[in-house]
């Protein structure tokens, strides 16, 4: 686990000031660099020591076997895993023939800084060669957001106390070696060496190399070109085999002069175009950003972030902490999506190889929501991937004996790559969280022309599903038998409420899609009964709730099942799944992570706030959050029902959990729907912002040590900024001229904003809340106090 305050705080950067090689792999997690199509790990420079290489390339994946004791029919039948493909970050340094390598000599001094506004990764060292020739290095990398294809480094060196005779290695490198991900030999078999070659080029200066992979059949293209500037005589060169290329810079330097290289390097890919075509593509790439040259990329790229911190800033003032985590995990929300067009953004996003570089529910539920009020046109694109893949889903319906499309659990192209079918197919809420971030998205940029090209089919789709999963009992009920909601210790139950709730939103959000755009939805095949269908079992739908204890279930007879001894768990039990199993922990009323609670979240419209107070005090009391999903919705309902130091305790968790590595897997790469929701903790959370039905609301209270709350985002083409403090909240726009108006609601009041007058409201006193509800022994969250 990352020691807190590993990293100093600042509210623009985050700094590693000193090298700790046991904890390599997370701080590669943390500096990873990446645009949605290319993500670059944080590896050191000259590529060892390492916790981790990776580079990858969005949708890239390799065929692998799903290993099953017993075969079923409808199991999938072949995994898909993210390729760790050719490198560009390494460049080697010898010094007097000796190799810059931090682990021999003396380290004098390394810091390594990612700057949140410029969106590059810099790196300052001093060491000195175990023969005592004495260097400063310093390093810095970016992957651009306005040129998608393209990455691009600087190295300068300079000797400090004697003339040093210096070769920088800088190299592509296909295949590299790679500690063991997987003990199923057939896995590791297929990641061993998963490239094959098809072509390699060289030139003076740099060159491409062509790869292929040997199941999937994807190719892709990688090169490099170098722009040096070294005083007096100097040599390059470079040279080339199927798996790598070197380019070789060898100069004689006195002290104070310096060697600078500038690394251009562009990738592609794809699965339909020909070698020529993607290697023309790399060619293309590298050719436009050798036009804009360094100071030109340094210079667009801080434009690009300038922009969107204008509309996306989170200013928190009394826990500097979490300030600081949640502009990195606006960073690193940003950099998952930016530039993915039409593909997945995984639960790593491009920042590590966890769990396979699968796409889960996380995107649309957690990653999405961010997206849609700050990067709006990111968050449509992966909805249009989604589409993309709707024969896959409704192909994966026909072998399941329904209707409509079942979207996978866990996907690279779209195909389900789960094995495991209780949390994976069973996992049917996958469908209603897609059409949620659709209806939100249309909810929140009014893209009619997305609705009709993309969101009506898919509102249409899954909400067939939902007709036909579902089925209506002889009292009329509608219910929804055998699924998996968000809490994974709960599986394959009925009438999950969280499943119930959001596939009734689905089937009326179909029903009324299909009323604005009748002329498409008759191409769809939709007619009036059917429409009328999922009326009728949208407002059927049983949602299980137990009288004597005056509480929602979870899911039908859950507050029946046994309670699990918390008092006498160990800590170093946790996560329960690792140690327990799971025929356990489904008879047993233990939650993984917020599910009932989550309901309460995007569904609020459906309880009352007397009864969101009883089920978020009993759910408190069972829930474990052994999932980086939980905390960030617990801190939103702890803040709805008045528990707002509650609130914050759960804030602080989820922009900590990478920054602080509180689950001890930061090292696969970061939580990027954990980063995203500390967004939601302190938007939807302390902000109080709901969009239920197309109105925008906002409920605002800070806890105690929070002085005071700034946001801003976007609003059907307004950028609006909510500024709250303890006693009041002033609302206004900032774009749209003197006639732009906006209608929200503020603590449940209607509220006419504009752009020539800012609206001041106080905020109301908060009603009783009663005594601050348990967690199970030992799963409290850290209090904020203790970390300011």
């Amino acid at each position: 686990m990352i020691r807190e305050r590993a990293y100093p705080v600042d509210p623009w950067h985050i700094r590693e000031t000193r090298l700790d090689l046991e904890l390599m792999a997370q701080s590669e997690s943390v500096f990873a660099l990446s645009n949605g199509h290319i993500g670059i790990r944080g590896n050191l420079d000259e590529g060892e020591p390492h916790g981790l290489p990776g580079t990858y390339l969005n949708s890239f994946y390799e065929l692998r076997p799903l290993p099953y004791a017993e075969a079923g029919y409808g199991f999938p039948e072949s995994g898909q895993t993210m390729v760790n493909v050719t490198n560009a970050k390494l460049m080697r340094l010898l010094v007097d023939d000796e190799p810059f390598d931090v682990r021999y000599g003396e380290l004098r001094s390394h810091e390594r800084t990612l700057d949140l506004r410029a969106g590059t990764l810099e790196r300052v060292v001093e060491w000195v060669s175990p023969s005592g020739q004495e260097i400063r290095v310093r390093t810095v990398r970016m992957v651009s957001f306005t040129q998608r294809s393209v990455v691009a480094f600087l190295y300068e060196v300079e000797p400090i106390n004697s003339t040093a005779r210096l070769i920088l290695q800088s190299e592509l490198v296909a295949n590299e070696q790679l500690p063991p991900t997987s003990k199923d030999p057939r896995v590791a078999a297929v990641l061993d060496h998963p490239l094959q070659a098809e072509e390699m080029l060289e030139q003076r200066t740099g060159g491409l190399l062509v790869h292929r992979t040997k199941a999937s059949d994807l190719r892709m293209a990688a090169a490099m070109e170098h722009l040096v500037n070294a005083p007096g005589k100097h040599a390059v060169t470079t040279e080339g085999h199927p798996d790598w290329l070197r380019t070789t810079v060898a100069c004689k330097l006195e002290p104070g002069q310096k060697l600078r290289v500038v690394k251009l390097a562009a990738y592609g890919w794809s699965s339909n175009r020909s070698l020529p075509a993607v290697r023309d593509q790399v060619g293309a790439a590298l050719a436009s950003a050798r036009l804009d040259g360094w100071e030109g990329l340094i210079e667009a790229q801080r434009e690009f972030l300038d922009e969107f911190w204008d509309h996306s800033d989170v200013r928190v003032e009394g826990d500097p902490e979490v300030q600081q985590a949640v502009r990195f995990g606006l960073f690193h929300t940003l950099q998952a999506g930016a530039r993915a067009e039409k593909r997945p953004i995984g639960s790593k996003g491009l920042s590590g190889p966890g769990y396979d570089g699968h796409t889960f529910w996380d995107a649309e539920t957690f990653v999405l929501p961010a997206l849609t009020y700050t990067q709006p046109s990111a968050a449509a694109d992966v909805l249009r991937w989604r589409h993309s893949t709707l024969d896959l889903a409704k192909e994966r319906a026909q072998t399941l004996g329904l209707q409509g499309a079942a979207f996978p659990w866990r996907t690279i192209r779209g195909q389900e790559c789960s094995a495991y079918w209780p949390a994976g197919t069973a996992g049917f809420h996958i469908g209603a969280d897609i059409a949620d971030a659709v209806r939100r998205y249309v909810s929140a940029t009014n893209d009619l022309d997305f609705e009709r090209e993309v969101g009506l089919e898919l509102l249409v789709e899954t909400a067939r599903l939902w007709r036909s999963l579902g089925h209506h009992d002889r009292h009329g009920r509608f219910h929804i038998d055998g699924v998996t909601g968000p809490d994974e210790y709960t599986a394959v139950v009925d009438d999950n409420v969280y499943t119930n709730l959001m596939a009734q939103q689905n089937l009326l959000a179909a029903a009324d899609a299909a009323q604005r755009h009748p002329d498409l939805a008759r191409k769809l095949g939709v007619n009036d009964e059917e429409s009328a269908s999922w009326r009728d079992a949208a407002a059927a739908v049983h949602i299980p709730y137990d009288r004597e204890l005056g509480v929602h279930q979870q899911s039908e007879g859950f507050t029946r099942l046994a309670e699990w001894d918390f008092e006498n768990t160990p800590p170093e039990a946790y996560p329960l799944l690792l140690n327990y199993p799971y025929f356990d922990l489904y008879r047993k009323q233990v939650v993984k992570q917020a599910d009932l609670v989550m309901a309460m979240y995007v569904r609020g419209d459906a309880f009352t706030p007397e009864e969101k107070a009883r089920n978020f005090a009993y759910y408190e009391a069972r829930t474990v959050r052994d999932s980086s999903l939980s905390a960030c919705i617990q801190a939103v309902l702890a803040a709805e029902v008045g528990h707002l130091e509650l609130a914050h305790d759960y804030l602080g968790e989820a922009a900590l959990m990478d920054l602080h590595d509180l689950h001890q897997n930061a090292r696969d790469g970061v939580h990027v729907a954990s980063l995203a929701g500390s967004w939601i903790a302190l938007v939807a959370g302390l902000g109080g912002m709901r969009d239920y039905n197309g109105q925008l609301s906002f409920s605002p209270r800070l806890p105690n040590r929070i002085n005071s709350l700034e946001f801003s985002l976007l609003w059907r083409g307004l950028r609006v900024r909510v500024e709250v403090s303890p006693e009041e909240v002033t609302y206004s726009l900032r774009n749209g001229g003197g006639s732009a108006r906006l209608e929200l609601l503020h603590h449940g009041k209607e509220v006419t904003v504009t752009q020539v007058k800012p609206v001041v409201l106080a905020i109301p006193p908060a009603a009783p809340t009663g005594p601050a509800p348990t967690q199970p022994a030992g799963r409290a969250p850290v209090r904020r106090a203790n970390n300011k």
